[in-house]
């Protein structure tokens, strides 16, 4: 049985050992672990296909954030990479099976407790086990499922399952969670009144800075992209547990209903970024505040717009909410 370093010994040492594409069964599963896993691969070199079943939509649906991110991987970030399902019809699925395959031959597989999530494979917040299993049989019991699923991206996909706001699909979750594991830890904070912190986009002195935060890019001395940004965290901010830790990604929900993979970055974890590519969160500030891409964002830019912070509701460890929006 496998009950430590779930991550390498499961998610990435077959991939070493020369398997080509993975097939996922799991009950729940999340964007940011889908590209937490994928970019962790890539940075080892490795080119992997991953393919994923997400069992209980067909009871529980899927939050509103999650979906669009899944959307997004597949049709854009992680597009030669990741394909997405969901199960559209009953029994729901709340099985986890992990099947690696070598041209199209199944290799290794493992079956356990583990969800696709960073909550089960990264954050050891919670015991996880898993058990080697015979590649042949995980590997039909996912192309088995595969007949009663619909890719997270087809037109009919959000008639079939329910799509909920974040808030709802979370309680459903969890009442579902505590059901079935009595002695689950009850969450801190309470469904109604999500935890949630202010951040300035400001420096120390009141003025946006010039070379840093939203205007990380403008460096032209050092060949930067223009578009590069970040949020700067506080040290109030970082030095809690609010946001993950350092290089654990996290699916951002944006007021206007954008979808950004984020991480925090840099020294002691003082900045969000996005780390597949810096610019996209410099692009999508300058998209609100009407700035031209490239362009210097100054401090007239924001308060013209009518902020110059931010608001970040905690939907649940790998999924927050940004507020962006003015009255």
């Amino acid at each position: 049985m496998l009950r430590e370093n779930l991550f390498e010994n499961v998610l990435l040492n077959p991939a070493k050992k020369g398997a080509d594409s993975l097939c996922i069964v799991s009950g729940y599963a999340t964007a940011a672990m889908t590209f937490h896993h994928i970019q962790t691969l890539q940075k080892n070199g490795l080119n992997i296909n991953v393919k994923l079943i997400i069992g209980m939509t067909s009871a529980d649906g899927i939050s509103q954030s999650n979906h669009e991110a899944l959307k997004n991987l597949m049709e854009e970030q992680l597009s030669s990479n990741f394909e997405c399902s969901y199960l559209v019809d009953a029994p729901q699925v709340h099985s986890k099976i992990y099947a690696w395959l070598n041209k199209k031959t199944p290799t290794y597989a493992f079956l356990g407790s583990a969800n696709y999530t960073q909550q089960a494979f990264c954050l050891n917040r919670q015991k996880e086990a898993m058990e080697i299993c015979p590649p042949d049989e995980a590997n039909q019991y996912f192309s088995d499922l595969l007949n009663r699923a619909v890719y997270c991206n087809h037109p009919d996909a959000e008639n079939l399952i329910t799509i909920y706001n974040d808030r709802r699909f979370n309680q459903i979750r969890r009442m579902r969670e505590q059901a079935e594991t009595p002695n689950l830890q009850r969450e801190k904070h309470s469904i109604e009144g999500l935890e949630h912190i202010h951040v300035s986009l400001l420096g120390k002195n009141g003025n946006l800075p010039s070379r840093s935060g939203l205007n990380w890019g403008q460096r032209p001395e050092l060949g930067r992209e223009p578009n590069q940004a970040y949020i700067r965290l506080p040290s109030n901010v970082y030095q809690t547990d609010f946001f993950p830790p350092i290089r654990v990604h996290f699916t951002l929900l944006t007021d206007d209903g954008k979808v950004l993979i984020c991480t925090r970055a840099q020294d002691n974890g003082k900045a969000i970024e996005t780390p597949h590519n810096n610019s996209l969160i410099g692009e999508y500030f300058r998209y609100r505040l009407g700035v031209p891409n490239g362009a210097r964002v100054t401090l007239e830019h924001l308060t013209q717009y009518g902020r110059t912070d931010v608001d970040f509701y905690k939907i649940d460890d790998e999924t927050f909410s940004m507020d962006f929006s003015v009255s």
